[in-house]
């Protein structure tokens, strides 16, 4: 083997060593195609409070603006399938996601980890490690690194593993040898997710207007919840799974086995009036660890209270 296909081999290995489910890499070049319809998503506003989205756009489209001279984006699938769900039963619902500890946190590690030792491999190499936490138009890559195509839902989906799975990525100036996608959209006629959405927040194809999103509205949203959703938010107080859960190429997806995404036992056990009259002490407990932190207390008070009536 040559050193980019040598290089790419060992980044694959130790990806899985460290237990993520897949991994794939794409030639750094400038996004045309996607800033076109990222541009188009932030002029019909369906950004809503997401102010983030409109600044630091052109290193969303070229990542040699996140690492100088960067040749690769290696594109990493991390697995958080549950194997035990909320009861179907309790008047209150949290995002699969959240079930365990913060997902930043604990893929932030992994990164950490393989960078050191592509550091240890290549004296010199420039190389950033990325986690939901940075301009970076992730699906994009993933479909370019051959991980799956966007959905619908705007969900990037595997025929392997469905969409169950939290994506990462490492930009770096190590030319590697690259994964070709999949090409074309594997959703056919199918319009499970959009047929689904209880806010009809999937306005097109892949185009989600996150005005009525449920999760931007218990996650993001730091305003009232709008009277016009009464009604049509179903159980959920931080995030949504809705449209994963109708997706057929979910049935390819399976438990992980992520010790820290295991759900915590004090969350599955909470009961309506347990949510209710939760306090900030308990909320601080409870959630310390896990993304439902990102809400805040008010947020999930605000979003608990919603859907009681109370608020």
């Amino acid at each position: 083997m040559n050193p980019k296909e040598q290089y790419s081999a060992y980044i694959k290995q130790e990806a899985a060593n460290l237990g993520f489910a897949a991994c794939g890499i794409a030639p750094s070049e400038i996004l045309h195609e996607e800033a076109a319809h990222l541009d188009a998503w932030l002029q019909n506003g369906f950004q809503a409070g997401m102010s983030y989205m409109e600044r630091n756009r052109e290193p969303r489209v070229n990542p040699a603006l996140l690492v100088e001279n960067a040749k690769s984006v290696i594109v990493f699938l991390y697995n958080y399938s549950p194997e035990q769900r909320m009861d179907e039963a309790s008047p209150y619902l949290v995002s699969a996601y959240a079930y365990g500890h913060d997902y930043h946190d604990v893929i932030r590690g992994k990164l950490n980890v393989l960078i050191q030792k592509l550091k240890d491999q290549v004296p010199g190499i420039a190389i950033r490690g990325f986690v939901d936490s940075a301009p970076v138009l992730e699906r994009a890559w993933a479909t370019r690194a051959g991980l799956g195509w966007i959905g619908k839902n705007s969900m990037l989906i595997s025929n392997r593993n469905g969409s169950y799975f939290f994506i990462s990525e490492l930009i770096t100036d190590l030319e590697l040898e690259y994964d070709k996608p999949m090409g074309g959209n594997y959703c056919g006629d199918c319009s499970r997710c959009m047929d689904a959405c209880p806010t009809r927040a999937i306005t097109d194809l892949s185009v989600i207007d996150a005005n009525k999103c449920i999760s931007y509205l218990t996650i993001e949203n730091k305003g009232e919840i709008g009277p016009e959703f009464k009604g049509k938010y179903d159980k959920w107080i931080f995030g949504c799974d809705i449209c994963q859960q109708v997706c057929p190429w979910n049935r390819f997806s399976t438990p992980h086995k992520e010790p820290a995404f295991a759900p915590d036992a004090r969350l599955m056990e909470l009961t309506g009036s347990d949510w209710e009259q939760m306090d900030q002490e308990q909320f601080k407990s409870i959630f310390r660890k896990s993304a439902v932190k990102r809400a805040k207390f008010a947020g999930l008070k605000r979003n608990i209270d919603f859907l009681s009536g109370a608020g």
